[in-house]
């Protein structure tokens, strides 16, 4: 892997555009999952509504992301996500002003929906300047931004813990306008698809046996990805008694983990195949979470779920190197929009069942659980 070959493949300048389109949306994104526990407490909030706070915003990704998908072919990705931006501090604004119910709390994470559809900016700026021999490690390098989820769930619950829930929402403003800055600057728009976006378009991607078996397995890469990243400070907490500063610092340790070997999936993905890496990572994922359902120690735990979390991310990246080749010469709503919608609502899936199961199987995973004599 050559990055100088890289920087003579593409353009590395939009690639670095659609990395911080993407960073600076997911740490907006997951922003409740990380205050999840302050929110809670403060407005006396169960683990089940709280679920389903957390889970809003990934669900609502899955009807933006389509519908950024088709604006960013028609108009260009470079526009619609300098705009997207834009809009994703509506939400902040109202929950550092105004949110201090229930109600309003799921109008935020209803709104936030928009940063969570970042990728059908950041997937079509990366992948339309790069060949298909780079397609993995580009789209990779560009998912990677997912990091910002790190850096929320190191950063929100200590500002939280100083000058409160509200206040964090309110800073979070900050890195949105400097990414919006950065973005405009770095970004060009790139090449027309080859084939415009149109109704008959849309269905004959819905007609193929591929994109919905992409979308499975997205469904269970990306989803369990994200779905843990914001409910697991939460779990973490009510299930096993860790502070809500331990409990971001080893969910940190799982989305670093997992933002850092998504592009090491690409490129894995480029050399020895896109299904080959996946089946690979969906076989570890699967022991890992066997092993977490019987609730085990924290010792266990702590180590497990990071590394179920790291592997999660190589098998993004294997899936979007497969979603590269396989829509080269589609629209932006193929390759950008068709898998995702379900990785995003897959993702909504541990926030809104772990609290429905998590106290009725503890005793007896417990009781199960085999220990030293």
């Amino acid at each position: 892997m050559q990055l100088n070959e890289l920087r003579r493949a593409g353009d590395v300048r939009s690639l670095l555009a659609a990395l911080t389109h993407f960073g600076v949306s997911c740490m907006v994104w997951t922003i409740l999952g990380a205050l999840g526990i302050t929110i809670s407490q403060d407005l006396h909030l169960s683990s089940g509504r709280m679920g389903l706070i957390v889970g809003t915003p990934l669900v609502a990704a899955a009807v933006t992301r389509v519908v950024m998908g088709i604006l960013a072919d028609r108009y260009g990705p470079k526009r619609v996500g300098a705009l997207s931006l834009l809009v994703s501090l509506a939400p902040l604004v109202w929950g550092w002003l105004g949110a201090d119910s229930f109600t309003s709390l799921l109008g935020v994470g209803l709104l936030l929906g928009v940063a969570g559809g970042s990728f059908a900016v950041s997937i079509p700026l990366a992948s339309r300047w790069f060949q298909p021999r780079y397609q993995g490690l580009a789209m990779g390098i560009a998912g990677a931004g997912n990091a910002g989820t790190v850096v929320c769930t190191l950063v929100a619950p200590r500002i939280a813990d100083h000058l409160g829930w509200h206040a964090a929402l309110g800073i979070a403003c900050a890195p949105i306008a400097l990414g919006w800055l950065a973005f405009t600057l770095l970004a060009t728009e790139p090449p027309a698809p080859e084939h415009p976006l149109t109704a008959a378009a849309i269905a004959a991607v819905l007609r193929e046996r591929d994109t919905w078996k992409l979308c499975l397995f997205y469904s269970i890469s990306f989803g369990c990805f994200v779905g843990f990243t914001s409910f697991l400070p939460i779990l973490l907490h009510g299930q096993y008694g860790l502070s809500k500063l331990q409990a971001a610092t080893v969910t940190a340790c799982g989305v670093g983990l997992g933002s850092l070997l998504r592009p090491i999936g690409g490129w894995a993905a480029d050399r020895m195949g896109g299904t080959r890496v996946l089946a690979g990572a969906f076989a570890l994922t699967g022991a890992a979470l066997i092993i977490i359902a019987r609730t085990p120690p924290l010792a266990v735990v702590v180590v497990v779920f990071p590394l179920a979390m790291g592997v999660f991310g190589v098998g993004n990246g294997a899936t979007f190197q497969i979603v590269g080749l396989r829509f080269r010469d589609a629209s932006a709503w193929s390759p950008g929009s068709s898998a995702p919608p379900a990785g995003w609502a897959g993702s909504s899936s541990p926030p809104c069942s772990v609290p429905c199961t998590a106290r009725a199987a503890t005793a007896r995973a417990w009781r199960s659980w085999p220990r030293s004599s």
